[in-house]
């Protein structure tokens, strides 16, 4: 039987990269009796970093789900990763969730991907619980944290509990709505009552006043209270807290130590308590059949629709298609379609996600995240709905790949088993995306940074057997002309029997950047029969594609065609289309050939302190910056640079920003390289020239 709706809370743990997320839930499981013992990143038995390459880093890289029961609730926790490389899969995840924890490190400044994840959470609407990890540190300093939430996020943090510590250790918590302090045993998780410091209780005292008035905000019928009796009940508190959570107008925050395992039953409680069930949630916006605009609400006796998230590509069970049921009530009997491929899928298992195994269940309901193993043509971002009601939710917005590395294999002849494997990896992660450069005929892999990409590859390895070398890709130059020359193309072969005659006379000139190719038939009087002259052309379109500098494709020319001579008998359109390439040829050469270089428009996002480093670097790069505004604390830049000075930004940004920085690239146009740079791309040029699928 699927659970109440009301008893069902599914929440994304969710922050910047390094604050103990995993940590955290792997306690939360353990603390709901979900595993015999606590899992640790460390030591590599975390429920949740189950991945080879997750645990030999130490650091999450996919999504993770466990479901375990708290207090008559059903929970499901979705841990999401937080550095840089990999944490647009929070994006992804959040999909699947009804509310995020989000951790911050109680120790070190806010970064970039705090704000990344308080801003998704924003634009879904989902309510937010902060968490203060790493309390026990010297170096915690809770109210600098607060601040920063406050001034960078915008959020409205109020502690809920506060950390009790000892030296250099946490050993408990008071729980400020209630005023209990709570003494923790080690690391068991194990807890009793006890008395709060006397060095704490005034602080305690002021922050259940701040935390009182906030709940008080959220109701007119608790304002009255509160000010009628300058107080309120642990019920009306509770009551109030939960409104202003799902409102957004309050965020509780929680002082806890996921190494030392103290405070985490009470973080339990707070999920339990004030976070919304999905039934109290706004109704999903989707459409139907006919493209009409559609609320599915969040009602187990609707008819059924579910979000699909996230895909795991397993050796042992194959694709399983993870969703969150956003609509109704699912059975694996549930006649269900996809109604973006119109494709009719049949469940076999229902399974709910536990780390790295699986549990069936007979149904799901509003809320409930479950996994369906071998659909026919499903996807993430994708929605499999009732079949009777077919309707569609929006999918994922794609995310811009920030680095792009080319791959080869290392075993001559696995280039296509490479690009296979690398397309099933791109099922399950959204943000890596694999394409063939038709003009250089490599494999590119783009990601958002060289980590990202570098994973990518040891999973290809780890998952399909094949080993991959990562080269920076070869940057898109073209080749131009710079000034206006005739030339003259002839071919005559005489071997017996007919021969082969044409001759072509053309002009070549330059055109204005972005003009491509233009072909103009000037001739009169019949030099070259009109049947001849699209073969000359086709001779012209095929010598455009090397040219004489470094061999790369030539643009922005224009071919007239002036004159000509032809045989009765010898001449042929192969010969015209010869002739005409022989002239191109010929001419390019004598016109001024230089080359171009592709620029891109970039848009750098970074901290106010650190702008006159990347304004610097920037300049170094050839960049022409074209703009700069204030977006809340950062500077953004807007420039255009050529594409050779930027393959590899990404990590040089986050060195200079401490991680902060963040930028998106656009294709802008091409510019004529710099003379003093020629001689060295075509010495690069010619060097790989021998290389197979060398353009």
């Amino acid at each position: 039987m699927a659970a109440e709706p009301s008893r069902i809370r599914t929440v994304a743990v969710a922050g910047q990269g390094g604050v103990g997320k995993t940590s955290i839930a792997d306690a939360l499981v353990f603390a709901a009796g979900g595993a015999t013992r606590l899992g640790r990143v460390d030591d590599e038995t975390s429920l949740f970093d189950f991945e080879p390459e997750e645990m030999r880093r130490r650091c999450s890289i996919t999504t993770s789900l466990h479901h375990f029961a708290w207090n008559k609730h059903e929970v499901t926790i979705l841990d999401t990763p937080g550095q840089g490389n990999f944490v647009a899969d929070t994006h992804y995840a959040l999909r699947g969730s009804c509310g995020v924890v989000q951790v911050i490190d109680a120790s070190t400044p806010l970064r970039a991907e705090a704000s990344k994840v308080w801003n998704w959470a924003g634009e879904l609407g989902q309510p937010v619980l902060f968490v203060l990890n790493k309390c026990e540190r010297p170096e915690a300093d809770v109210d600098a944290r607060l601040e920063e939430l406050r001034e960078q996020l915008g959020a409205r943090p109020v502690l809920i509990t506060v950390a009790l510590r000892a030296g250099e250790s946490m050993d408990g918590v008071v729980d400020v709505v209630s005023g209990c302090g709570y003494a923790y045993e080690n690391d068991s998780g194990k807890f009793k009552a006890a008395p709060v410091p006397a060095s704490a209780a005034e602080r305690v005292v002021l922050l259940r006043s701040a935390v009182t008035e906030a709940a008080a905000e959220s109701d007119d019928e608790l304002l009255e209270k509160y000010l009628e009796a300058g107080d309120l009940s642990l019920d009306d508190i509770r009551k109030g807290l939960r409104k202003s959570i799902l409102a957004r107008t309050v965020q509780p925050v929680l002082c806890v130590s996921a190494s030392a395992n103290v405070g985490i039953v009470q973080l339990l409680d707070a999920i339990v308590d004030l976070m919304p069930a999905p039934s109290e949630l706004p109704g999903v916006a989707a459409k139907n059949e006919d493209g009409a605009s559609v609320v599915l609400a969040p009602d187990p006796a609707s008819p059924f629709a579910g979000f699909v998230f996230k895909t795991i590509v397993d050796p042992h069970v194959g694709h399983l298609s993870v969703m969150r049921v956003v609509s109704g009530t699912v059975t694996a009997d549930t006649n269900v379609i996809n109604p973006m491929t119109r494709t009719k899928e049949r469940f076999g298992h229902l399974l709910k996600l536990e780390g790295r195994k699986t549990k069936e269940v007979d149904s799901a309901t509003v809320g409930e995240v479950i996994a369906v193993a071998k659909l026919r043509d499903t996807h993430a971002g994708q929605t499999l709905a009732d079949a009777a009601h077919p309707v569609e939710i929006e999918g994922f917005s794609p995310v811009t790949p920030t680095i792009s590395f080319a791959v080869e294999a290392r075993k001559r002849g696995e280039e296509d088993k490479a690009a296979q494997g690398l397309h099933k990896l791109c099922e399950e992660d959204l943000a890596l995306h694999v394409d063939r450069d038709e003009e250089t005929g490599e494999i590119l892999v783009s990601g958002s940074g060289q980590l990202h990409v570098e994973v990518a590859c040891e999973r290809l390895e780890r998952k399909y057997s094949v080993a991959v070398v990562l080269k920076a890709p070869k940057v898109p130059y073209r080749e131009t002309v710079r000034a206006k020359v005739p030339a003259h193309g002839r071919l005559k072969k005489q071997s017996g029997g007919h021969g082969q005659f044409a001759d072509c006379k053309i002009e070549i000139e330059p055109m204005q950047r972005g003009g491509g190719f233009q072909f103009v038939d000037k001739i009169v009087g019949g030099s070259i029969p009109r049947n001849y002259i699209p073969a000359v052309e086709k001779g012209v379109r095929d010598a455009l594609k090397a040219g004489t500098v470094a061999g790369y494709p030539v643009v922005d020319v224009k071919v007239t065609v002036t004159d000509g001579q032809y045989h009765d008998v010898d001449s042929s359109e192969m010969a015209f289309k010869v002739a005409g390439s022989m002239a191109f040829k010929d001419g390019f050469a004598q016109a001024r050939p230089t080359l171009l270089e592709p620029f891109v428009l970039i848009e750098v996002s970074v901290p106010d302190e650190c702008m006159g480093d990347v304004m610097g670097d920037l300049n170094s790069r050839r960049a022409k910056v074209e703009g700069m505004e204030q977006r809340g604390h950062a500077q953004v830049i807007r420039a255009k640079v050529p594409m050779a000075e930027v393959l590899r930004y990404a990590p040089d940004l986050t060195s200079m920003t401490s991680g902060r920085g963040s930028f998106e690239i656009a294709f802008s146009h091409y510019e004529p390289v710099p003379e003093h740079l020629v001689a060295k791309i075509v010495s690069e040029s010619n060097k790989n020239a021998a290389q197979p699928g060398h353009g």
